[in-house]
């Protein structure tokens, strides 16, 4: 089933880099109308290509100067990469050998189920949490999300209201051994995918202690998000609806790529906002694993990063009833937009969030 392709498998591709034919016979009748399907599982690569009048098939798989020519005729071929990256994968409907149309794709490959390698380390937090009990949680132990989640799709308006340069899919995702990955590539130049996932009409809470532990990307121009908005933005808009960002980083050079940011917004004869950050002494936050954590009750949001306070909003203000009311999670990994700015030549893709686990204490 889709879902099945788009989660528990590393790909997702098609990027066409064009049609081509070769004619030997001037008289030959060349297949017509060729098109492709690739799907990426772990490394393997499996292949179908369909045709008119094709009386076979040729598929090349090319890595580290090496090529594998598969020739079958139903179309089927598959080929199991060694390494992550992304590959060129050249399809042909032959009438003869020397008579064909072909079709190229590039293809990204997670060898080990994930686009990145994954941290082996990081710091981390108990599952009972005193003075309080687990209300829910996700672990991320399946093969695919849970029905807890569901996606965001395109560009939004205006970029998501930030500029942001990619498009949000449902397939730049995967779930392997306990981790969500969600990761942004780069489909051409200046033309990014990624996913943004959320719990809204599913899953929401009023006050509590969250927990997230989760291994950010890094980079110019990446923006990592683990945040919240009301359960009322499609009635009230936004900010009357409120945001709580619980992570936020902009990536680059210097103290962007070891910084959290922890920030509220709410309305306030306009946007009101308030927020404070805090860095690591060296390093970047995507080397290994951290939590990013809020206490939240009736009187004020406390930000924490690796169980250390950084940030504290009061929210008892007569015009901070947004902080007062269900929200729900958004976890996303976006590109560009008006805050980070654009990838740049050092920037590279794809760039990966992990997200070993969520949970919400009251």
């Amino acid at each position: 089933m889709n879902k099945l392709i788009i989660t528990s498998l590393s790909i997702v591709l098609l990027l066409t880099l064009g049609c081509k034919k070769k004619v030997e016979d001037p008289g030959a009748v060349l297949p017509t109308n060729i098109s492709t399907t690739l799907t990426s599982n772990f490394g393997t690569v499996s292949v179908e290509v369909a045709a008119d009048n094709a009386n076979f098939y040729t598929v090349t798989f090319s890595e580290s100067g090496n090529s594998t020519m598969i020739e079958s005729t139903d179309g089927m071929a598959s080929f199991t990469f060694s390494q992550n990256g992304t590959y060129t994968v050249v399809s042909r409907a032959h009438t003869t050998y020397d008579e064909y149309i072909e079709k190229s794709d590039v293809v990204t490959v997670g060898v080990s189920g994930f686009m990145n390698a994954l941290p082996t380390t990081g710091y981390t937090t108990p599952i009972v949490q005193s003075g309080y009990s687990l209300v829910w949680n996700d672990e991320f132990d399946g093969s695919v999300l849970s029905s807890s989640w569901t996606f965001d799709i395109g560009t939004g308006n205006g970029g998501w209201g930030n500029n942001e340069l990619q498009n949000y899919t449902n397939q730049n995702y995967n779930m392997n051994a306990g981790y969500l990955e969600i990761f942004a590539k780069e489909e051409s130049p200046q033309n990014y995918s990624s996913t943004r996932i959320k719990t809204q009409g599913l899953e929401s809470w009023q006050y509590g202690r969250i927990d997230i532990r989760a291994a950010v990307p890094h980079g110019q121009g990446i923006w990592p998000a683990l945040w919240m908005l009301g359960d009322n933005i499609q009635t009230d808009g936004w900010p009357e609806c409120g945001e709580i960002d619980i992570m936020e980083m902009i990536g680059g050079s210097g103290l962007n790529d070891r910084t959290v940011h922890g920030t509220g917004h709410w309305y306030s004869n306009g946007h009101a906002t308030y927020g404070n950050s805090t860095s690591l002494a060296s390093g970047k936050l995507a080397d290994e694993f951290h939590v990013y954590s809020i206490i939240w009750d009736q009187n004020s949001i406390k930000w924490l990063f690796d169980d250390v306070q950084y940030n504290e909003l009061s929210t008892t203000a007569s015009d901070m009833t947004e902080f007062h009311q269900n929200y729900f999670f958004i976890f996303n990994v976006a590109v560009g937009g008006n805050w980070p700015g654009s990838p740049n030549a050092a920037t590279a893709f794809p760039q990966s969030m992990f997200v070993d686990y969520v949970r919400v204490f009251q």
